[in-house]
């Protein structure tokens, strides 16, 4: 998936106009919101659980080179293949090698964010394999001409039930079907031949265990069990060196918060922890697996101001509860990762000069840090995003000159506060009757589309005078 958050206020701009995405969006306060608040009053110890998860999370990226080389050890000694990839480009080239290794002509892929960072389907593609998503938003997705996804649990969230129903009428060259159980089962009729006849399964990691060896994948559809288990001679895992985590232990504290946090279940349909390919006892499981471990960026983020990102589970309860991702959704972003976390992570992954708008895509609320199942402070780093385009000359000249000349107020008191008592009272008379400020000089762009209150006309200074006076 090509980055393309350098277009960020043009694509909000599209979105913003959409009347068919604006109600779409909304199921994201009227179902996950709502779901997620339910779920977690299902915990004793809501704050406990919390910071056990991420006490565990941190104690895996502080000492990730030794969690890794742990992991790596026992997913060997249990028969899977272990392999680093330093880039995502790296990633794809190395999954190309082994489904030529295996003389592999389809590949059946789980839903994966990290495929995406990898453009997979892509480099699969280019050499003749032929690549199919079975997760039903990201199948959808796949057969309206490779369009990415625009949420990271729920990738067709932006798109209503007729839309899907038209799409499969077209692609399927079938009776157009409208109700939810004659389209699933459709999309399932038309995907069970790729499942029975596919070579090898790709599926993400929602983590890797390294006491084990072993990846934890988690689904509601039950498709990464065909992806693994029933059909295909290989199995690759691709996911983040970040996801692993040091025990089972570890595993299950997280795992008490990762379904609630994504679709406000108290645990998702399906959970697969997998070891090694299928040994001599086993009467299924891949002949061969690989893990794919990919660095992309991560590395940098260790021991750095940005650290705390590193713990994301990858739930997407910040984007459900962010105001500005529900008004615009996913596409906005330009990149694999929306919302909140991808305003730090994109930045973090591909360059802040390549993804400038994304740190200001944001009211810096609090809600995602609110939501966020293992307290990422998000508009914190957001905060410290901005500070470092500031600092390196990225932002836009007049943002320099307007911060120069309220320096030079702010450092001069009197000066200060004759300019405020003028501007409180022009800015009054700008409000007329309605004491509503319709168009703000110099901020258009704000207040084009919202009114601002008239000030008093007073200074708080004046008015703290008067009533301590009185």
């Amino acid at each position: 998936m090509q980055v393309q958050s350098m277009h960020f206020k043009a694509r909000a701009g599209q979105k913003l106009a959409d009347v068919r995405l604006q109600k779409n969006l909304k199921k994201l306060s009227t179902k996950f919101v709502d779901a997620r608040a339910s779920a977690m009053t299902e915990l004793d110890d809501f704050e406990g659980t919390r910071d056990a998860a991420i006490e565990r999370r941190m104690r895996a990226i502080k000492n990730l080179d030794v969690w890794l080389s742990t992991f790596e050890k026992e997913a060997t000694r249990r028969g899977a293949t272990v392999l680093f990839a330093q880039t995502a480009e790296d990633a794809s080239k190395l999954v190309v090698e082994i489904a030529k290794k295996h003389e592999v002509k389809k590949v059946i892929k789980s839903k994966s964010m990290v495929s995406e960072e990898m453009q997979l389907n892509k480099a699969l593609e280019a050499i003749g394999v032929v690549s199919v998503e079975t997760d039903l938003g990201e199948y959808i997705l796949q057969i309206n001409d490779n369009e990415p996804p625009s949420h990271i649990i729920a990738p067709v969230v932006h798109k209503d039930k007729d839309e899907i129903a038209d799409l499969f009428a077209r692609v399927h060259n079938k009776p157009r079907l409208t109700e939810i159980p004659e389209m699933t089962r459709e999309a399932r009729e038309v995907l069970r031949p790729h499942f029975l006849s596919a070579d090898m399964g790709v599926t993400g990691g929602n983590f890797v265990i390294a006491e084990s060896g072993s990846v934890a994948v988690v689904t509601n559809e039950g498709n990464e069990g065909m992806c693994t288990i029933v059909p295909p001679k290989v199995h690759v895992v691709v996911t983040g060196i970040e996801k692993v985590l040091p025990t089972l232990s570890d595993l299950a504290t997280v795992m008490r918060l990762l379904p609630r946090s994504a679709t406000g279940q108290s645990i998702s349909n399906y959970f697969s922890l997998l070891t090694g390919p299928r040994g001599k006892e086993d009467q299924d499981g891949p002949e061969h697996m690989y893990f794919v471990l990919v660095d992309a960026g991560r590395t940098n983020l260790v021991g750095s101001e940005f650290e705390e990102m590193l713990r994301c589970i990858r739930c997407g309860a910040c984007m459900n509860h962010c105001p500005v991702y529900q008004k615009i959704g996913g596409h906005s972003y330009g990149w694999v990762y929306p919302g909140p976390m991808g305003s730090v992570l994109t930045p973090s992954y591909v360059g802040v000069e390549n993804a400038m708008d994304l740190p200001q895509a944001s009211t810096l609320c609090g809600e995602c840090h609110v939501v966020c199942p293992v307290k990422i402070p998000l508009p914190d780093l957001l905060r410290k995003l901005r500070e470092k385009q500031f600092k390196t000359g990225l932002r836009p000249k007049f943002e320099y000159v307007a911060f120069g000349v309220w320096a030079f107020f702010a450092q001069r008191p009197k000066l200060y506060r004759f300019a405020t008592k003028w501007a409180a009272r022009v800015l009054r008379l700008l409000g007329g009757n309605e004491k509503l400020i319709h168009s703000l000089p110099g901020a258009a762009g704000w207040s084009d589309n919202r009114d601002m209150p008239a000030p008093a006309g007073k200074t708080f200074t004046e008015l703290y005078r008067e009533r301590k006076s009185s």
